[in-house]
């Protein structure tokens, strides 16, 4: 690639080859990220930055490949690496001192709200590489406070685009360029400051890699920046090759476009093989007439925000991690949205569906890795609610407030333990969100409460984590609320291996003097008073495993802390308490799960075979595909077989084991929710001796549930036979 520069780039011939040195040049670059993270947030003065952390800061190879990142929103490490190449491929002639600035999602942003800045590093007079820096703006402009619109039909209806543009030229600030930004937006100041505290952020990049460069020579930085993406790389396709080879095929749901009540999907047909990852999203819905679209920008940063924190651990976060990954689809997709296509809520819409699809994909191969099972997990807060405030604060100056607080959704539950409490998405690996008392200091908001929800996490042997709630109101005598989401209608903390998923998304409105009222997905704009209650209930993560397989005693002890009601321990979970808040009745739960278990399969409970308990270690030489799902090679016929611990045969010669499966109609319990979308369904999967839940699929009405995971067993010919088929139930 040529670089459209006034400068020559830096050469790496001559770098260090001493270990020490390059090990020093590596730790001051991950460093010099940290203090971009620090600048940013010492000037900006918007809580999203401050508080929430909703922006991203990263050093970049000079052909746009990122080489660090910090540990905020991992969707947002692609999209500076698209505008650096969007330079590089439109010959823009820069150099040293510039500072370029865009938000346009049809060239590399998420959507309007996310401004990014890039700037060259120059170092005497030769390219060394890019900084860039990215964080979300409370309002850019358009026709609805905070950019976010559900009545928009065209992208130019959500606010400026700026496709990338010179807004420092040479180290002078174009001023006016800078006015016509800020005179866009409805927080001019809020907006001003923090560009200001772009240019500070890159400025300090640009001072830090002088320094390290004049001590420790250009080309052996330039060197060790390459040697740290390729490591990455490297590590990764290593670990690719730790998992089996296979396809698997998830998918995922987003209601409402903000005008009808429409489904959209999602669809993910991952192919790994060897060192590799292919994803397909064909399969998805055509582009919605709403704001819920994504562009292929945004369905990248969908993608990279499950694969940096799934793969990535104990591995630099860099674009060595998704060099194995390819990404295909059509345009004109939900997820590949084509202008004019409005495209505003699409980091909480498309852009986040696609990360829990990549996510349940990943977390299925993971699970039939023996190396890595134990670090499986159904899928975090697979949403995020949407709610901001506009209106004039006490002294009558304009005020706006995106809030922050659905970052504590529930997290998945792992194979070995239970998900955390409102820890966020995946896509969030250090999610925080501002006190109470901040945002109440800095905006006329005011909480009744805001707490964990007990029962929002997806039950399941090990359960998944509490999402959060609140109740608040304004301080003022009137302000708008803009209140949007998705998953209220479809559970999208979906579970894994039999968990069920986490609760779906509550939104409820209390007019003075009125009854509660459910707002659905989409109400949009409202008036609220201090008179008013908004009420909302966060996504919890899935759960993992058959909830009836749930010792007992954590069940207990999830009573007792508020986590779980006794009413979901009993219908959930089957453990029935002998007095309020205890202890456990051993008999009669253990007649109420074979019970349940007997009622899944339609028969008496006589007729149930008892399940054997489930445990970590896996027998013989199987794979685990599930808690109750092993991979064997049997020693009679040579053919693998999926089978249950009790040696029911599910399928022979494919991991197709719902063909052998029963299959029934699971009503999901009162504690995910009780409204779930129309055109949707919800199969359960059982084993057919003992009726332990093998699996839960939520997929469209009159569609048939499909396998969700089909090894290649070729691949796993070095398997040895296991020799026993004791205890078949066929």
């Amino acid at each position: 690639m040529t670089v459209a520069i006034d400068v020559a780039p830096v050469s790496l011939d001559g770098a260090s080859t001493d270990p020490v040195i390059r090990q020093v040049v590596r730790s001051r670059l991950v460093a010099i990220t940290d203090q971009m993270r620090l600048a940013l947030q010492s000037v900006s003065g918007s809580p999203t930055v401050t508080e929430a952390s909703d922006f991203f800061t990263g050093i970049y190879l000079p052909d746009g490949a990122f080489v660090t990142m910090g540990h905020q929103v991992t969707f947002e490490a692609p999209p500076v690496g698209s505008l650096i190449r969007h330079l590089l491929s439109n010959g823009t002639r820069l150099k040293d001192g510039d500072r370029i600035i865009g938000n346009d999602p049809f060239i590399g942003a998420l959507h309007q709200n996310d401004v990014q800045m890039c700037a060259p590093l120059i170092v005497d007079g030769e390219l060394l590489g890019w900084a860039g820096v990215m964080a979300h703006e409370t309002d850019i402009g358009g026709m609805d406070f905070a950019s976010w619109s559900p009545k928009a039909t065209e992208v130019w209806q959500e606010g400026l685009r700026i496709p990338a543009v010179k807004l420092v030229d040479g180290g002078e600030l174009r001023e006016d360029v800078l006015e016509m930004i800020l005179t866009a937006s409805r927080l001019p100041d809020q907006v001003g400051l923090d560009i200001r505290a772009f240019i500070a952020t890159l400025n300090v990049a640009a001072e830090r890699l002088t320094d390290l460069s004049h001590r420790y020579g250009k080309s052996t930085v330039l060197s060790v920046m390459h040697t740290m993406v390729d490591d990455a790389e490297a590590l990764v396709r290593a670990r690719l090759r730790e998992l089996p080879d296979g396809v698997v095929h998830t998918r995922d749901f987003l209601e409402h476009d903000g005008k009808q009540n429409l489904l959209f999907v999602i669809d993910c047909v991952l192919t790994k093989s060897g060192d590799s990852l292919h994803f397909d999203f064909s399969g998805s819905s055509p582009q919605a007439n709403g704001f819920v679209n994504s562009s292929r920008a945004g369905l990248a940063g969908g993608v990279a925000g499950a694969v940096i924190p799934t793969l990535g651990f104990g591995i630099p976060w860099n674009e060595g991690l998704l060099r194995p990954v390819e990404i295909s689809a059509p345009d004109g997709l939900v997820c590949t949205a084509v202008p004019p296509a409005p495209v505003g809520s699409a980091t909480v819409e498309a852009v986040w569906t696609v990360s829990n699809v990549v996510s349940a994909a990943l977390n299925r191969l993971l699970l039939a890795s023996p190396k890595y099972a134990h670090r499986a997990q159904a899928v975090s807060s697979g949403t995020m609610a949407t709610f901001n405030l506009s209106g004039r604060d006490r002294h009558g100056k304009v005020f706006g407030l995106h809030l922050m607080d659905p970052l504590a959704g529930g997290f998945g539950a792992f194979a070995d333990h239970d998900g955390q409490n409102a820890a966020g998405p995946i896509n969030a690996p250090c999610p925080s969100i501002a006190d109470v008392e901040v945002n109440e200091q800095k905006t006329p908001l005011f909480y009744h409460y805001r707490r964990l929800a007990p029962g929002t996490g997806g039950a399941g042997r090990r359960r998944g984590g509490l999402g959060a709630e609140v109740g608040i109101t304004v301080s003022v005598p009137q302000a708008e609320a803009l209140v949007m989401t998705h998953g209220a209608e479809v559970p999208n903390s979906a579970g894994l291996g039999g968990g069920l998923p986490g609760a779906m998304i509550s939104q409820r409105f209390r007019a003075a003097g009125e009854q509660p009222r459910d707002l659905g997905p989409k109400p949009g704009s409202f008036p609220i008073t201090p008179a008013d209650l908004f009420e909302v209930t966060w996504q919890g993560g899935g759960g993992i495993g058959d909830p009836l397989d749930r010792d007992p005693a954590d069940v207990l002890d999830d009573v007792r802390y508020g986590l779980v009601t006794e009413e979901e321990a009993r219908e959930s979970y089957g453990v029935v308490l002998a007095g309020d808040g205890g202890p456990v009745d051993a008999t009669a739960t253990s007649a109420a799960r074979r019970e349940r278990r007997a009622a899944r399969l339609g028969v008496e409970p006589a007729a149930v075979v008892d399940p054997v308990a489930v445990t970590e270690a896996v027998p013989g030489d199987a794979v685990r595909l599930g808690d109750r799902l092993l991979l064997v090679k049997d020693a009679a016929t040579g053919r693998f077989q999926v089978r249950t611990p009790e040696g029911v045969v599910l399928s022979s010669g494919s991991t197709r084991w719902r063909e052998g499966a029963h299959r029934f109609a699971l009503p999901l319990p009162p504690s995910v929710g009780t409204t779930l979308h129309s055109d949707l369904a919800v199969t359960g999967w059982a084993c057919p001796a003992t009726g332990a839940l093998l699996a839960v699929d939520v997929h469209l009405s009159g569609h048939e549930p499909f396998h969700d995971l089909e090894l290649d067993l070729a691949s796993l010919e070095s398997f040895e036979p296991t020799g026993t088929t004791a205890g078949d139930h066929r």
